[in-house]
């Protein structure tokens, strides 16, 4: 997130982690890195002790639920999830969250926005759009497989829905291209550009809508959801996966997509682990899920009111790669 979030302060998000945590006079530095969240490094307590701080806005995680108490509940039995799979399962490569005095792994700051603590990792992150080397890849691929393995009855998940959170935002929009969008300067921007591709986009939902029925029934595991390189900290004992706030019931195929490589040697290698096959027609389908549940989201920060920011640039500029790669 490369802006600040609106209606939350530097100082409520202090008075938060002081709260609830006992950080009580530690410093804060915001670091817009990552998206979904936003991200703030605290130091204070003994020399170089530091911690990374999460602040979600609950009006902006749609797969978690609709209203801001569905979402704090989701995001609480998200992070309670990542707690049980690196104690309980003994998955050391997941970035669990720091409890706060109360137990909670979540805390809500005022009625929009909660906040997470994590320990501060000294490794690199990947970037999202630069592929892991093949060794690196192989040890992702373990690290999946051990996480399918786990019993789903470990963690109280829900099954994650199929179809796009932001649907009805994209639909809107679809239906609103005959008309100017007043939002903020990238608003007709992107009418102009979502109105050149809409027929395919038309194309793309009916297929992904032909999915559903196949997929409300199939086996689920406990998925990770974006094990891409982004999530990715090389760390000195190994690759470490962090944002865990998209853990899910789901067919493996949602965390396998991003993985897989043309070469087909990272899924040949899964179903050496783990005994399972592999379906490519549901690897495509998430791939497509992806595209198009990213599309929804920028064009409705788009059409929302908005200035000219690093954040909305980006979002700009990723509306124009979604739909580049969504074109066959």
């Amino acid at each position: 997130m490369k802006d600040r979030p609106e209606g939350i302060t530097e100082r409520a998000v202090a008075r938060a982690l002081a709260d609830g945590w006992g950080l009580a006079g530690w410093t804060l530095e915001y670091a817009p890195v990552g998206g979904g969240s936003y991200h703030w490094l605290a130091a204070g307590g003994a020399p170089g002790e530091r911690r990374f701080v999460t602040v979600d806005d609950l009006d902006d995680k749609g797969w978690l639920g609709r209203t801001r108490p569905a979402v704090l509940a989701g995001l609480r039995a998200a992070m309670d999830a990542a707690v049980t799979l690196r104690r309980r399962a003994g998955l050391g490569f997941v970035v669990a969250p720091v409890a706060a005095g109360s137990g909670e792994t979540v805390r809500p700051a005022g009625d929009r926005h909660a906040v997470a603590v994590f320990p501060f990792l000294a490794g690199p992150p990947g970037d999202w759009d630069q592929p892991l080397p093949a060794p690196e890849r192989a040890e992702l691929i373990a690290m999946l497989a051990a996480l399918h393995a786990v019993d789903p009855a470990a963690v109280r998940l829900p099954r994650i829905g199929l179809g796009l959170p932001w649907r009805g935002d994209l639909e809107t929009a679809l239906g609103e291209l005959g008309r100017p969008w007043a939002g903020g300067p990238y608003a007709e921007p992107a009418r102009e550009l979502l109105a050149g591709a809409a027929p395919m986009v038309r194309r793309q939902l009916d297929a992904l809508d032909r999915w559903v029925p196949r997929l409300a029934a199939a086996d689920v595991v406990i998925t990770h959801g974006e094990p891409h390189p982004g999530n990715i900290v090389h760390s000195a004992d190994g690759l470490l996966l962090i944002d865990w706030d998209t853990v899910a019931l789901a067919p493996p195929e949602r965390d396998l997509w991003s993985v897989a490589t043309g070469s087909g040697d990272e899924v040949r290698r899964y179903t050496e682990l783990t005994g399972r096959r592999v379906d490519p027609a549901v690897l495509e389908f998430y791939r497509l899920r992806w595209a198009l549940d990213d599309l929804s989201c920028f064009v409705r920060d788009l059409r929302a009111p908005h200035r000219r920011t690093p954040g909305t640039e980006h979002a700009w500029q990723s509306l124009e790669t979604t739909l580049a790669d969504l074109t066959p």
